[in-house]
């Protein structure tokens, strides 16, 4: 008898008896991808908003797809009401959160590893833009929310539009003046289900298509770029030393500044 044979031997009976571990092991992985916990982020917004929101003041669009010059732009969530449009973005993350409403990256931490991300009120400013836009709407009219969902602390004083998941239903209802007539929320309502293209597999792979080239667009313009100073890189060529002959790209600010970056 052969190895293989023993060790088929060895673990069948294993195998028979927990067979239920494989699959459980699978869906595990498969929940911890960034896909997933954006959905299931945005799952826990859609139920939270149905339990606390009246249906009768409250209109809830979710996953909405827009288009724009330049492609899509995604929204996780729009509240229609006569206080306003709430357009919202879902983070799901978790460890400590630095940010502040100006700057383009905030920062994420787990123990001693620190992670850069967009400031998602920047990333949801062009989802108010956009939606103003195909709504025709003045921007008093318009709120932008950002909900963070998960096991994370915010480090930084917040904006009250920057809330935990159990806070976003508390802005909403902070906003009591009525700004739309029932006609307008009516004619708001249709213009989003005009608009906004039919949710299927096929739009959300095109758009995540999309957010790649601009990913990939944005990290070729951020390399171009000295990390220290802002200004930008040209080539240069080393004249001596051990790299002698050898091409890096040295920052434009040169002398005050002597960053450097390899050439790939």
């Amino acid at each position: 008898m052969n190895i293989q044979q023993i060790l088929i031997n060895a673990f069948t009976p294993f195998i028979k008896t927990y067979w239920w571990i494989i699959p459980l092991l699978f869906l595990l992985s498969i929940f911890k991808t960034p896909f997933m916990k954006g959905m299931l982020g945005e799952l826990f917004v859609n139920i939270v908003a149905k339990v606390r929101l009246d249906k009768r003041i409250y209109t809830l669009f979710k996953n909405i797809t827009l288009p724009t010059e330049d492609g899509t732009t995604q929204i996780d969530h729009v509240i229609v009401s006569r206080h306003g449009v709430f357009v919202i973005e879902t983070k799901n993350m978790k460890g400590w959160i630095f940010g502040d409403p100006q700057q383009k990256t905030w920062t994420q931490k787990i123990y001693r590893h620190t992670t850069k991300f967009q400031n998602p009120l920047h990333q949801n400013y062009k989802h108010t833009q956009t939606l103003q836009a195909a709504l025709e709407l003045d921007s008093g009219k318009v709120f932008s929310v950002v909900i963070f969902v998960g096991d994370s602390t915010f480090k930084t004083t917040m904006p009250e539009n920057v809330v935990y998941a159990g806070g976003y239903i508390r802005f909403i209802k902070s906003k009591k003046q009525l700004l739309l007539s029932d006609h307008e929320v009516a004619v708001i309502c249709n213009k989003i289900k005009a608009n906004r293209l039919k949710p299927s597999l096929r739009t959300h792979i095109n758009h995540v298509k999309h957010v790649k080239t601009i990913v990939v667009a944005k990290q070729k313009q951020d390399e171009s770029f000295c990390l220290k100073c802002g200004k930008p890189m040209v080539l240069r060529t080393a004249r001596s030393g051990v790299n002698q002959g050898k091409q890096f790209l040295g920052c434009t600010g040169y002398p005050a500044c002597r960053a450097i970056k390899e050439v790939l």
